[in-house]
């Protein structure tokens, strides 16, 4: 077994990049795991267990500081993406090998890089937050499993391809972040703003063409020679495509209409006893889902709505 840990160990030191070799948490993923793993047991297991016989915590004023933290987070992690080669010209969009040189603005690159990795252990705080105000039933396998994934998914990423053609990932999802956090912390605020946020329609559309520019931007390199791991190619596109059905899915059961049911339909009490709205869905369980493909509860209707 030892030798099989040295052997593993031996493979990240010879062939990881040596720039982030010392840096935190990532000199192997063992840390990476662990935390993942205790994110898991917490939401699922000692999360729902202590909150099981108290009240759902008021956290309307932790959740405006947290939604204002990430917007604020997620427009410096695009502003570093974007300044670093995206939007400068430095970066070309059709095929962008990872630059391995010590360039200043190369490991400003490397750099974000590690800082959108830590932003994944950031978003954790989603769950917890469901957790205490007792929302275990968005809590989903999805959702989790997601969450306690994505982490270590980047670690591979800033690991070994700190930079290049992957990182227009980063890009667009930081930008759809700034977004979707600030409708989270305009909810938070409470009616006199909730009033106002119709347009979750149109996050719901931005969060699938995010998926879809991502989806074509990684698979082109299957058709182009570039010097960039194919491994990370199917990664990167693979996610996309799944996240891109879910909004699919779910955009489709939210926003088209059904056939218009009968008089006897519209007025039938649904089972939880509350009747349901003429387009088949009940006020409570109105849902939209985030940038991460995961649902939950629409705050507009909710006078005292957190971030989630």
């Amino acid at each position: 077994m030892v030798a099989v840990l040295n052997a593993v160990q031996g493979f990240f030191d010879n062939y990881g990049d040596p720039r982030t070799k010392d840096w935190f948490l990532m000199h192997n993923p063992l840390p990476t795991a662990l935390i993942c793993a205790t994110y898991v047991f917490t939401v699922k297991v000692a999360g729902p267990r202590f909150m099981a016989n108290r009240k759902p915590m008021e956290l309307r004023n932790i959740l405006i500081a947290y939604n204002l933290f990430q917007v604020i987070f997620s427009s410096w992690l695009f502003y570093e993406l974007g300044i670093s080669g995206w939007l400068t010209g430095r970066y070309n969009f059709r095929c962008e090998p990872v630059d391995y040189s010590n360039h200043p603005m190369t490991l400003r690159m490397v750099n974000v890089c590690w800082w959108y990795y830590f932003s994944k252990f950031t978003e954790f705080m989603d769950t917890i937050f469901f957790v205490l105000r007792k929302k275990d039933r968005h809590i989903s396998t999805l959702h989790v499993i997601h969450h306690g994934v994505m982490p270590m998914s980047v670690w591979f990423g800033v690991k070994f391809t700190p930079g290049g053609h992957s990182t227009f990932f980063g890009l667009l999802n930081t930008f759809v972040h700034i977004i979707m956090y600030s409708y989270y912390l305009l909810a938070a605020l409470g009616p006199n703003v909730q009033k106002y946020l119709w347009w979750k329609k149109y996050l719901t559309t931005l969060q699938m063409l995010q998926f879809l520019a991502i989806m074509l931007h990684a698979f082109q390199l299957l058709f182009i020679d570039c010097n960039y791991p194919k491994a990370f190619v199917w990664w990167i596109g693979m996610h996309a495509v799944m996240f891109f059905f879910l909004f699919k899915e779910f955009y489709k059961q939210q926003y088209t209409k059904p056939s218009k049911p009968s008089a006897g339909a519209q007025s039938r009490p649904s089972a939880n006893g509350s009747s349901k709205s003429s387009n088949g869905y009940s006020k409570q369980s109105d849902y939209y889902i985030n940038s991460n493909g995961l649902s939950r509860p629409d705050l507009v209707h909710r006078t005292t709505a957190g971030s989630h």
